[in-house]
């Protein structure tokens, strides 16, 4: 073997050297996916500080409210997560007109994610009445139901405020302007938290009104992060002309084209929200301990997942506009190196879970000295239980890092159907029923539920795996071509 720093060692540093380079530079290499990426993970971090302060302050309120808000929060999300779903694909149209050198049509594009917002809007508000039947059919404790309603109610009502804000969000995202985008939601941040505090505890004069108060604030900030998306886009002259008045109006053939893609997407997101909000619901029938801990685990998981959503959006901007430049090597390079991010975010991220549970599990324990509802459990036997489960969370994490990158990738490229489909067989075959079972037997204990999460999770990485590594999602085409004028 030659190791002369002269010949065979100096040519090993320069290949090395050359590797690093090559996935660093050009289009979809780690550059460019960080510089699209990274804004889209610190604005989904502040969306997770957000949930994160909310429950930790609900946690210091009360153990039933922290029991509470993350069931109904994640039943407020399913109701919204269709049209959510759908509003997104809006930056997928978005992408791949800017790709396609085509910026007359971004607008009209735009304009109709407008419209479907402030339709989806309407439709959630005559929805929020629906808590109190949802939840009696739950069967959660007393004390918990009441503040399930409480929550589902005012999230639900103001839930047009993020369709909106998302539609306005993925115009930026499709055409690469990460970095409004993070703007607008660390201000949504900034205002949020100090609203928690305010409205949850009574603080600063406001009145002390507990998950009522985290419901509004959360609502408070949907709508701040939607006038300041619509500043943003008066005060550029160049948005101004994508978006100018003239393409205000419904656009038929361009709203199928986003119903087209938009539908499974929102199918698939419907469905991933209702496995989660079933297996929070069953979990609550083992006990209050069990769902208080899950709810805690879960919270804390949102550290590890919203982040790396931030960069499965990155994914979908990056494929987008590659395939609309007709280059889908340059969307797989993209994808790739996207991946290698992801699975060290996850590593990094799982580990801390694994060696300091103890410390991230005492942020959400009541305040000595707070008023506790009667039936609230010992925080000792919550936190023994959490240990637990963050294992579980750090184990998924790496496997949901390949889940969440390849929806990306897949949803980029308009490959909307099959995700959905999967999504449909996996959630009710592999999470919702075996739970179902397993609560209901008592077989397993609390890890029965989570080994069906775990399992779940890994059938979906295996199915977007192998649809992207097929190659299909190449010879996908999303927008129309380009009608040729002249002689």
């Amino acid at each position: 073997m030659n190791t002369t720093p002269g010949e065979g060692g100096a040519s090993r540093q320069d290949l090395a050297a050359t590797a690093v380079a090559s996935r660093w530079e050009g289009p979809g290499g780690y550059r460019e996916a960080l510089a699209v990426g990274m804004p889209l993970m610190v604005s989904m971090g502040s969306v997770t500080l957000m949930q994160f302060t909310d429950r930790i302050f609900l946690g210091r309120h009360s153990v039933a409210e922290i029991a509470a808000a993350v069931p109904s929060g994640i039943a407020s999300f399913l109701f919204l997560s269709f049209f959510l779903g759908v509003a997104t694909c809006v930056s997928v149209l978005v992408a791949q007109y800017a790709g396609a050198c085509r910026p007359e049509r971004v607008g009209p594009a735009l304009w109709q994610g407008v419209w479907f917002s402030l339709f989806s809007g309407v439709i959630l508000a005559g929805l929020a009445f629906l808590g109190g039947p949802l939840f009696a059919l739950a069967g959660h404790p007393e004390q918990v139901r009441g503040l399930e309603v409480d929550y589902f109610f005012i999230l639900t009502l103001g839930a047009g405020f993020m369709i909106l804000s998302a539609t306005l969000s993925s115009y930026f995202s499709g055409l690469g302007q990460t970095v409004p985008v993070m703007l607008v939601n660390l201000a949504g941040a900034a205002l949020n938290v100090p609203l928690d505090y305010a409205l949850i505890f009574g603080a600063w004069g406001a009145p002390e009104l507990g998950i009522r108060g985290a419901a509004m604030a959360t609502v408070a900030g949907s709508a701040t992060s939607c006038l300041l998306f619509v500043w943003l886009m008066l005060r550029s002259p160049e948005a101004r002309a994508r978006h100018n008045f003239a393409a205000a109006r419904l656009e038929p053939e361009m709203l199928l084209r986003l119903l087209r893609i938009g539908l499974p997407a929102g199918v698939q997101f419907f469905l991933d929200i209702l496995a989660i909000t079933g297996f929070s619901l069953l979990v609550g029938r083992l006990g209050m301990v069990e769902l208080s801990a899950t709810n805690i685990a879960f919270s804390i998981n949102s550290l590890t997942y919203l982040p790396v959503v931030g960069l499965s959006i990155a994914t979908s901007i990056l494929v987008g506009r590659s395939q609309g430049q007709g280059r889908p090597d340059i969307a797989q390079r993209a994808t790739d190196n996207i991946l290698r991010l992801s699975l060290a975010w996850m590593w990094a991220v799982g580990l801390v879970f694994v060696l300091l549970p103890g410390p991230l599990l005492a942020l959400f324990e009541t305040t000595p000295g707070m008023a506790t509802l009667a039936g609230d459990p010992a925080f000792a036997d919550i936190r023994d239980m959490g240990v637990v489960l963050l294992r579980y969370v750090a184990l998924y994490s790496l496997i949901d890092g390949v889940t969440i990158v390849y929806f990306g990738a897949l949803k980029g490229a308009g490959d909307t159907r099959f995700v959905m489909l999967s999504m449909l067989v996996a959630s009710i075959g592999v999470l919702i029923l075996p739970a179902w079972w397993m609560v209901e037997t008592g077989f397993g204990g609390i890890h029965g539920p989570w080994l069906c999460l775990t399992g779940y999770i890994a059938v979906l990485a295996g199915a977007f795996s192998l649809r992207y590594h097929g190659g299909k999602w190449r010879r996908i085409q999303v927008i129309e071509t380009e009608r040729k004028t002249g002689g």
